[in-house]
């Protein structure tokens, strides 16, 4: 009688070993759902991670994915033969993805091994909407319909720099307002460089179409830049001073 008292007086107590069972139960509860909360967790990043490498470029962050083999095909050989003939060794050119236009500017630095986003440049098509009538070709590199522009992906081109370049370069002997460079329409710029868009470079045009380069390029350090290939994913590679001295162009700060 009495130990059976005591046995249920313990037991409501809260003080003894049942108490003591429950609390153990309530935090291994705890536990388990810790537990389960982080494979949650780590199943959600674990997707994201997948969708961001379907989807996405790699960031500068990550190791870029290698640029693709270059195939010797007629565009490789053709540019390789106007460059070495033209005294250019230091080239090379390199094969990118078909979404490379997508990717940030860090990330196509990486896949070519540019030494910096600075060193990433395009070509340009501009037509002189303003020249006079008989101005219809490339003939006068002081004064032609047409001319490309080599400038950096980070700069801002300025269009009123080059106006005023050619302005002084015929010395005020055309008026100013005889020159109003604009972007060639597409089709001009196909038929007079022979490439089409994204795949222009100013290495073996069809037409020889005076070359601007923006004086920025002719400061980068070290002094090797990367332009279009002739192709849209086909990047060419070149040094400054040896492209510089074959090509001519007009060296102007136009950015």
């Amino acid at each position: 009688m009495i130990t059976g008292d005591y046995e249920i007086d313990l037991r409501n107590s809260g003080c003894a070993g049942d108490d003591r069972e429950f609390v153990m139960e309530d935090g291994e509860g705890m536990d388990a759902a810790a537990a389960e909360l982080e494979r949650l967790q780590i199943e959600i990043l674990r997707r994201i991670s997948v969708l961001e490498s379907t989807f996405l470029p790699q960031s500068s962050s990550a190791a870029p994915s290698p640029s693709l083999p270059v195939d010797e095909n007629e565009t490789v050989a053709r540019l390789s033969s106007v460059l070495r003939s033209g005294g250019v060794n230091d080239f090379c050119f390199k094969r990118v993805a078909s979404d490379y236009y997508d990717w940030p500017l860090e990330s196509r630095r990486d896949v070519l091994g540019a030494s910096s986003v600075d060193h990433l440049c395009k070509s340009i098509v501009l037509v002189n909407t303003q020249a006079s009538s008989n101005i219809v070709d490339c003939s006068d590199r002081n004064n032609s319909k047409y001319y490309v522009v080599v400038v950096q992906y980070t700069a801002r081109f300025n269009a009123e720099a080059v106006k005023q370049f050619l302005y002084s370069l015929n010395e005020g002997r055309i008026p100013k307002k005889r020159f109003n460079l604009r972007l060639a329409p597409e089709e001009t710029s196909i038929n007079l460089t022979g490439f089409e868009h994204n795949a222009v470079t100013c290495i073996g045009m069809k037409t020889n179409i005076p070359v601007i380069l923006d004086e920025a390029i002719s400061k980068l350090k070290p002094d090797f830049f990367w332009l279009g290939g002739g192709e849209i994913d086909l990047k060419l590679g070149v040094r400054t001073s040896e492209f510089l001295e074959f090509v001519k162009p007009f060296i102007v700060p136009c950015s």
